[in-house]
């Protein structure tokens, strides 16, 4: 028989090491919610957003161009980020348009990377990469750019007509750390540091600007562009892809489809793009995406937008031209042309691939016998059911 004092002193090793596991446990606990709150996509989907999950859903819908926005001269962008749009919290987005002779000017985003669908009118851009490898591109309507976090970056409108442009963006919070513009960074430098640093004399910055100019205007560019001071190697990877191309990638009756993913724009790993064609009366049937949030931005025409989102939770929303919509990831959701016209919608995904469950499809996976059972229903409804994937049902 053990003496009183071993006891005691087992005892006391025992309560030691559960301490210890429970302390263990809560530090990884910890660690996986910093995880979480930095990013961990992965983790952050096993967390409850405050947002979602409650009674009732959260409205989806943002009137992005109805926004004052920031406007100098004739350039102006208007944003949605979840500032604004709070249940927009992977995604954020923003609509801007350049003058003739207008450029947004050097700058990168610390916190995002950058995919863009060009509307109208002609864009060039610059961008450098780590190592100092670097690029030129010129967009028209339907190409796409991506600058992936940190690259820095150029932008500036070509010809005699302004362009239009939406930008997407890997993280719905970017906006509120701000972005990081040139001009502001030598507004903030002593003149004494940048001449050191770049081989001329102070007084060479005497004029330069005092703040950060963000929209700057000047001649309009030459069609060919001018020489770098430095040339530098090309990138392996093009920034540059179409998304709209002369021919779909997919035709359905009542509407078509184009995509663009890293399997066709490799160095875009963070953004996957969709744009969507429907006729009157047309519908993208219910669907979700597994791997991914998506983000809506409406070209043309009049939208229902339906969102489930598990538990009897149900809503729907109008979407007119320059409306935003964020369905978040998993939810069950669809889109129906409810205009008199053909419209257009485009969709941002952030995910390296394009991945999607349709309705029809996942039902006629499943057997007659099956479905009659999960629904209670005579097997002989189901037998008429389609027997492929719908994926655009028209009117």
């Amino acid at each position: 028989m053990e003496s009183k004092p071993d006891l005691i002193s087992k005892r006391r090793t025992f309560l030691g090491s559960m301490a210890g596991f429970f302390s263990l446990g809560f530090l990884t606990w910890l660690d996986l919610w910093n995880k979480a709150k930095a990013g961990d996509v992965s983790f952050m989907n096993n967390l409850p957003d405050p947002v979602t999950s409650g009674k009732e859903l959260p409205t989806f819908k943002f009137q992005l161009e109805k926004q004052k926005g920031k406007v100098i001269g004739g350039s102006s962008v208007k944003a949605a980020t979840v500032r604004d749009f709070p249940i927009s919290k992977s995604i954020a987005g923003a609509s801007m348009r350049l003058e003739p002779g207008g450029m947004r000017e050097l700058h990168w985003h610390a916190t995002a990377a950058e995919w863009t669908y060009v509307v109208e009118g002609r864009i060039r851009t610059t961008v450098i990469e780590p190592g100092g490898t670097s690029e030129v591109n010129e967009f028209s309507a339907g190409d796409v750019w991506f600058f992936p976090r940190g690259h820095g970056h150029m932008l500036e409108c070509l010809g005699e007509q302004p362009c239009h442009f939406i930008l997407i963006f890997d993280n719905g919070y970017f906006s509120e750390f701000g972005t990081f513009s040139l001009t502001d960074w030598f507004a903030q430098t002593p003149k004494e540091l940048l001449a050191k640093n770049l081989r001329v004399p102070a007084e060479t910055f005497a004029s330069f600007p005092k703040g950060e100019v963000y929209f700057s205007k000047g001649k309009i560019p030459p069609e060919k562009a001018s020489p770098a001071l430095l040339k530098g190697k090309t990138p392996l990877m093009s920034h540059k892809a179409t998304l709209k191309g002369p021919q779909p990638h997919r035709v359905f009756p009542g509407g078509k489809e184009w995509t663009v993913d890293s399997s066709k724009f490799p160095i875009a790993k963070t953004v996957a793009g969709v744009l969507f064609e429907l006729e009157a009366g047309a519908l993208r049937e219910l669907h979700w995406h597994p791997n991914a949030d998506e983000w809506q931005y409406v070209l043309e025409g009049t939208f229902r937008v339906t969102l489930f989102g598990s538990g009897g939770r149900y809503r729907e929303e109008i979407l007119e031209k320059g409306d935003v919509a964020y369905l978040p990831q998993g939810f069950g959701h669809s889109i129906e042309n409810i205009g008199d016209k053909t419209g257009q919608i485009l969709l941002g995904l952030n995910a390296e691939e394009y991945q999607v469950i349709d309705i029809s499809s996942w039902l006629a996976s499943n057997s007659p016998e099956v479905l009659a059972t999960n629904f209670n229903q005579p097997k002989e409804i189901f037998e008429k059911f389609p027997r492929k994937d719908v994926f655009i049902a028209p009117l």
